[in-house]
C-alpha cells in the first residue's frame, strides 16, 4: 500500500506526485524522491524497481521479509534491513521490519509489521531544509535515528520491571509466590535477549557508516550516523547489564527461597523440641514395669505436668531469644 510519494530539491518538497511520474524527477539530478509503502505486494516491488532500478536480490529480500538487520551496498544504491520493536498490552515484544532503498536521488521505505509509521520523520526533514539539502543519505538518517529512538521506552519499561520483580523478592512470601517470581525473571530475560537480537547486528551495520571505507551516497554523514551508533551502543550495554541483573535477582530469590525453607525447618525443629520433652516423661512412665519410681507418688501426676511445662517454658525461651520461634 501507497503511504506517500513525494518529490524534493534543494532541502525543500517539491509536491506530492504519482507512481506514473517517478521517473521524471529522478531523472533530474537537483531532486530525489521518497516513496513509503506499507505492506506492499511483489506488483507494488516490481514498479519500485522499474522505477528506481533497484537490485534483484533486494527485491528478493524486502519481499520475503524477515532479514538480519544489515546495510548492503549495491553499486551506487543502498539496502538497509532495520528492525522496529513494540510492546503490546502484556509487555511482549512485536518485532516489525523497515527496508529502506537509498540511491542518489530516491529513498524507499518499505515497513511489514509496523503499528507506528515514520509521518514524524518525514515531517520532521521537511522542518530541517539545511539538512534535507544533504539528500537522500539524510533521509536514511532520520529513519535510524527514528527506529532507534523507539528502543528506548522498551528498554526504560523494562528497566521498570526489573525493579517491581527486586521488589518483590524481598516481600515475605510462599513458593508459589517465589516461583510465579522466577517465572517472570525468566520470562524478562528471553525478551531481553530477543530485543538484543534485534538492536546487536544494527549496531555493527550502523558502524560501517562511520568510518573506513564510507559509501560515496553517505559521504559527510558520518558525523550523524555516528550519533546513531553511540545510541544502540548505550542501549547495547543496558541490555546487557540487565541481563546480569536478571541472573542476579534470579540467584537472590532462590537464595531467599533457601533462607525461608531453613525457617521454617527450624521452627518446626522448635516445636518438635516442645512436643519430645513430655513425649519422653509420659512414654518413660507409660511403660509396664511395677517397680517405677514415684509411680504410686500421692503428687505424681501433678509434679509430672508441672515437670513438662516448666521444661517446655524453659525451651519456648531459648528458642525465642535465639529467633527460631
Amino acid at each position: 500500500m501507497l503511504i506517500n510519494c513525494a518529490a524534493y530539491q534543494d532541502g525543500r518538497k517539491l509536491a506530492d506526485i504519482e507512481i506514473d511520474h517517478i521517473g521524471d524527477y529522478v531523472a533530474r539530478p537537483e531532486c530525489f524522491v521518497w516513496v513509503a509503502l506499507k505492506d506492499p505486494g511483489p506488483g507494488e516491488l516490481a514498479v519500485m524497481k522499474h522505477e528506481f532500478g533497484l537490485h534483484e536480490l533486494a527485491i528478493e529480500d524486502a519481499q520475503n521479509g524477515h532479514q538480519r538487520p544489515k546495510i548492503e551496498e549495491y553499486g551506487e544504491s543502498l539496502f538497509a534491513v532495520l528492525h522496529t520493536v513494540e510492546m503490546d498490552d502484556d509487555g511482549e515484544l512485536l518485532i516489525g521490519e523497515v527496508d529502506v532503498f537509498v540511491g542518489r536521488n530516491y529513498v524507499l521505505s518499505v515497513r511489514r509489521g509496523t503499528r507506528i509509521g515514520f509521518q514524524k520523520v518525514r515531517a520532521r526533514c521537511e522542518r530541517e531544509p539545511k539538512l534535507l539539502e544533504e539528500g537522500s543519505a539524510f533521509v536514511l538518517y532520520a529513519l535510524a535515528d527514528d527506529v532507534v529512538d523507539r528502543y528506548f521506552p522498551i528498554v526504560e519499561a523494562m528497566n521498570a520491571e526489573i525493579e517491581a520483580l527486586e521488589d518483590r523478592i524481598f516481600e515475605r512470601n510462599n513458593s508459589a509466590a517465589s516461583r510465579a517470581i522466577i517465572e517472570d525473571l525468566y520470562s524478562l530475560k528471553r525478551r531481553l535477549v530477543i530485543l538484543q537480537h534485534h538492536i546487536t547486528p544494527l549496531q555493527e551495520a550502523i558502524g560501517k557508516l562511520t568510518g573506513g571505507r564510507i559509501p560515496s551516497i553517505c559521504d559527510g554523514m558520518q558525523a550523524y550516523f555516528r550519533d546513531v551508533y553511540d545510541h544502540l551502543e548505550r542501549i547495547v550495554r543496558t541490555i546487557e547489564g540487565r541481563r546480569e541483573m536478571v541472573v542476579t535477582a534470579v540467584q537472590v530469590n532462590l537464595g531467599m527461597i533457601s533462607l525461608a525453607e531453613n525457617e521454617v525447618t527450624k521452627r518446626l525443629g522448635s516445636f518438635a523440641a516442645l512436643f519430645a520433652v513430655p513425649t519422653m516423661i509420659a512414654g518413660i512412665y507409660g511403660m509396664n514395669f511395677q517397680s517405677i519410681p514415684e509411680l504410686h507418688y500421692q503428687y505424681g501426676y501433678p509434679v509430672c505436668l508441672a515437670v513438662m511445662l516448666t521444661v517446655d517454658l524453659v525451651l519456648f525461651w531459648r528458642f525465642r531469644k535465639a529467633g527460631w520461634l
